[in-house]
Formats: structure tokens, sequence, C-alpha cells
């Protein structure tokens, strides 16, 4: 039995009883304790708050804590702050004075896991994940003879998070430093701009960016600091962290090499450049936006090769690649693909004009902006600065005798019009709408105005999507799901399945993922689908007759992803529990 159970039976908040029945039905000795608090037989805050107190006893190491998965490290040391009467702080609330930890060497605070935060006249704030140890605090203060030091609380993992940004920042502290010498030598703004050290930091930033796979970089300056995040797997990461004095001649040189207006900070901007990164070719869209502190700067990363991407190749499952590829090879008619912001609705798009270009059809895509460029494609850019809209590029495109026509999305009536009429003539248009499922595009489609038998007469099919984050496979390991998940979802759960999870490592950040993949739900509209449709059904009604025709939905597809092993059963909960 664990210590805390242990304890807790020997201080009678739980009794033998309720123990040995627990054992009897099979529960594992080290899981007795979160059944217990599952079933409500205590609480999980008391067993918290009896953890917190044998830790102020000194009868526990706050380490004990890393046994108990489901007793979260932050709640613990909320209630520890407040048992101790000290502040317990989440530093990425804070804008922290980087400064301050260049006296101490890196490899003392990680020893000690602590953080100094920021200073005044007469204190310095340290964040330790222990504030109990004794030692780590005395060694401190010699460090800061002539200033008390006030004691704050964080979370071990943010703490290690903010090391390992100071040893990064560490790393490119001596082209840091040659930024400054040539930019105090220089005088004029040109030359600041092209100073050989600041294209040396952007090629850096672009180099650890693309190595940790991610697909934008975000340059973002603060009060005290310059920031640079890449968004890895859908989450916002921080790879960089430099003081502000950087962050004007990184902007400015980043907009120089995308051909925007460096003098112009009041208005937003759009460019794009291109650059050779560990010997591949990438391109980069650059928009900026003007915001309290200067400009935010996103960096699309546009990696050539993936606009080749096959669409089995994205992680779609043989049944749903199957419909599509039927719906392709369809003469005319409209095929849409649905999904948020950031579902990888374009890669598939691109994935269909893979499967569609050859010599034969004249294929043309029209984009706001073009991200990929491609062979035997005609490829229109949107310009509504000189009145080029989708929708008047779609007319002019109707009198070039295409094929199929690519509509990068559909974001207003008038081009929803041309495009179900393209498709009614004898086209095949693919689009891009935003909806949460494949049905749901059905009345979105009448609510823009179409008539529903328009509507039935021009569709093929509808693909919705999302993007699921791949656990790792280096540290992927086996994990027991609770009772009441696997009985909530026992219709999609086979009874001997074994579930994954990754405990995270350097491959992959400690996030416990690595990549991402499709899950979807792929629509092809059948004729009594589409009577339907003609005589306005109610979703409801779509949805009944969509099962009846063998249609499997987004959340049953991410579930057989989880059930073999590719996803977790959280990740599929996240992205696609309606």
């Amino acid at each position: 039995m664990d210590r805390i159970t242990h304890d807790l039976l020997e201080k009678r908040h739980i009794t033998q009883q309720q123990v040995d029945r627990l054992t009897s039905r099979g529960v594992q000795d080290d899981t007795i304790l979160e059944t217990l608090t599952k079933i409500g037989a205590i609480s999980i805050n008391f067993v918290k708050r009896f953890v917190v107190e044998q830790i102020r006893l000194g009868a526990y190491e706050l380490s004990i804590i890393k046994n108990y998965h489901f007793l979260d490290e932050g709640s613990i040391l909320h209630y520890l702050a407040e048992v101790l009467e000290l502040p317990y702080i989440d530093l990425d609330s804070i804008d922290m004075d980087y400064r301050l930890v260049e006296k101490i060497p890196t490899a003392q605070l990680k020893r000690y896991n602590a953080l100094p935060i920021f200073q005044d006249d007469m204190y310095v704030t340290i964040a330790f994940s222990d504030p109990l140890n004794i030692e780590a605090q005395e060694a401190l203060q010699r460090i800061f003879p002539r200033k008390s030091l006030k004691i704050a609380i964080s979370t071990e993992k943010q703490i290690q998070a903010y090391l390992f940004k100071i040893e990064l920042k560490d790393s490119v502290k001596e082209l840091v430093n040659n930024i400054r010498s040539e930019l105090r030598n220089i005088g004029t703004i040109e030359e600041q701009q092209e100073a050989s050290s600041i294209l040396q930091l952007i090629d850096v930033i672009l180099k650890a960016c693309i190595k940790a796979r991610a697909s934008d970089i975000h340059i973002e300056p603060t009060e005290k600091n310059c920031v640079v995040r890449g968004r890895i797997d859908g989450k916002l990461t921080e790879v960089f962290i430099f003081d502000r004095d950087i962050y004007p001649p990184l902007a400015s040189r980043i907009k120089l090499l995308a051909n925007l207006d460096i003098a112009e900070r009041r208005k937003p901007q759009d460019g794009r450049f291109s650059a050779v990164v560990m010997e591949a070719e990438f391109d980069f869209r650059i928009s900026t936006l003007p915001i309290i502190y200067g400009e935010s700067i996103v960096m699309r990363i546009l990696d050539k090769t993936k606009a080749l991407v096959k669409l089995e190749q994205s992680g779609m499952d043989s049944i749903s690649y199957q419909k599509l590829i039927k719906s392709l090879q369809a003469p005319f008619g409209i095929i849409l693909v649905t999904g948020p912001t950031g579902s990888g609705k374009t890669t598939t798009l691109y994935g269909a004009l893979n499967e569609l270009r050859n010599v034969e059809d004249k294929v043309i895509t029209v984009e706001d902006p073009v991200e990929y460029r491609m062979n035997l494609i005609q490829q229109v850019q949107v310009n509504p600065k000189v009145g080029l809209s989708f929708a008047d590029a779609l007319r002019s495109i109707l009198r070039q005798d295409p094929d199929k026509i690519m509509i990068g999305e559909i974001r207003d009536q008038e081009t929803l019009e041309i495009a179900v009429k393209a498709a009614l003539t004898g086209h095949l248009v693919i689009s891009t709408l935003h909806t949460n499922d494949a049905i749901s595009a059905i009345p979105r489609m009448v609510d823009m105005g179409i008539e529903p038998y328009l509507i039935s007469g021009a569709l093929v099919a509808i693909q919705a999507q999302r993007l699921v984050r791949r656990i790792c496979k280096f540290c992927k390991h086996e994990v027991d799901i609770p009772t009441m998940l696997r009985e909530e979802y026992k219709a999609f759960i086979p009874h001997d399945t074994i579930f994954y999870e990754g405990s995270g490592c350097k491959e992959c950040n400690g996030s416990g993922y690595m990549g991402r993949e499709m899950i979807c739900e792929v629509l092809p509209i059948g004729e009594e689908l589409s009577s339907l449709i003609a005589r306005g059904g109610s979703k409801d009604e779509l949805t009944k007759q969509a099962k009846e025709d063998g249609f499997i939905g987004m959340f049953e597809n991410g579930m057989a992803k989880a059930v073999h092993g590719v996803t977790t059963i959280d990740e599929i909960l996240r992205v696609a529990k309606g």
C-alpha cells in the first residue's frame, strides 16, 4: 500500500472496509487512493490539504506528489503557499527581468529548482519549487548579500522550462553582443538593417524553429523583452527570449526581407520571402500587427515538400480516403472541406489538387494568399486593393474554360453562388467552409442564401476534419484509463484495448506528443440524402439518413486512432467531442 493511503487509513480518514472492497474488485494497490476520490469516498481537495499539512510538518518531502499523477502539482503548491503565507506565482503571467539571472550560474539554479524573477531596492524575489529547502535559500542569499530574499512558490515544471530558455538565451549571447556592438558603431538606419549579425540571428531563429517542427514563428515585443515563440503541433512554445533592444533591428530586417515598408508601424502589413535553411528551400509568409509595445510579427513556415503530400499520407484512414477519391473523380459538382482555422484544410485541398492535376485538364485556383506554388496548375492571388476579390476572380476564371477549380475559402454569399453555378454547369469545384462538422455545412449554405434544390444538385461530398497530436514514439508507454471513461465510451472501445501516452522526453520537449495527423469524416451525397436536402430536411433528418448510408463521424474516427495507439483518448476528447 502506498504511503498516503496508509497514513489516511491510520488517521481514520478512510476505512479498511473501503480499501478491502476495492481490492476485491481488482483495483490495484497503487490506484486505490485515486479510485476512492473518484467514487466520492474522500474528496480530492481533502487529500491535497492532508498532503500539504504533512509536508508542512516535515512528515513528507514535497517530491512525494510525483508518485500520484492525479494530485496536480500546481494546486498542491497553491495550498502550500496559503499555509506558509507565501505568494504563488504563475511564471507565464509575468514579464520577468532576465538580467537578474545572469548573476547566477544556471547549473546552480537547476540544482536548487529556483529562479530569481525581480528585484527592488530592498528585496530580491526568488521562485522556488520547494519553499522549505533552507540550504537553497542560504546559497542564493550569499549571491545577493546586500538584499533580503523574498520567497515565492512556482511549479518545478515552469521553473525548469524557464531555465531551459535561459540556457538557449546564453547560447546566442555572443551573437547578441555582436549585434549590440555593430549597432553602436553604425550610424544610419540603412546600415543597421544590413548588419551581418542580425542576419545570423534570423538564421538561428529560423533553424531552431524548423528543427523543432514549428508551423509558425511569432516574434513579440514586451515591455522588457523580445519573445520568439514557435507553434509546434498546434501549441505555442517559447523558443528564444532576447532583451528589448534586439527587437527594433530584428523587426526591421525581417520587414526588409519581405519587402514591407519599414517606416510604417501603425498599419498591419503582409509579405513573403524565401530562404534556404539547412539545405532545404522554405517560403515564409509574413504578417505584422501594431501592438502597444511595437509590432507582433508572425511568420508562417511553408515547406514546399508538404504541398506535394498525398492524402493517404496525411493520416487519413482508408475508408475516408476511398470515399474522397471517388468524389474527386466526379465530372462536376462541389466538394467542401470544413473545419476551424488551423485544422489542415488547406493541406487537404493541396492533396486533392495533387490527385486532380494532369496534362489533360485545366486546373485553376483562387487563393488568399497562394501558399504553395504547383506545376500544371494556374494559381490566382486575390487582391482586394485592386478590386480582385474571390467572386471577381471566379467570374473571370469561368471564361478561361477550366475543368477543375479550387477556391481557397468561401467567405460570402456571392462567392458561394458563383461556385454552385460553376458546379452545376460542368465544373468540379473544391473549396473550404468554416463549420464544425460535415452535415452542418448544408444548413450553413442555406443560411448564406442558396436554395436547397441548388445545393442538392451541386454537392458531391463534404469532408470535416481536425488535427490531433500523435504520441511521441520515444517516450510512448502503456497507461490505464479510468473505468468510468471506458464505460462511457464502450461503444467505441473494444474490451481488451490497451491505451498509450507519452511521458515527455527530450525529443518531444516534454509534451509527450510528436507530430500531428488528421481525423475526419467524409459525407458523400447519395440520392436519398440529395432529395432530402432538396426538400429542406432538418439537420437531425440529414444525420439519420447519413448514418443509414454508412456515415462514420469524426469522433468515432478519432476514437479508432486512440484505440490503435496513434494518439491519446484525452486528445480526441479535446479536439472532437461534440
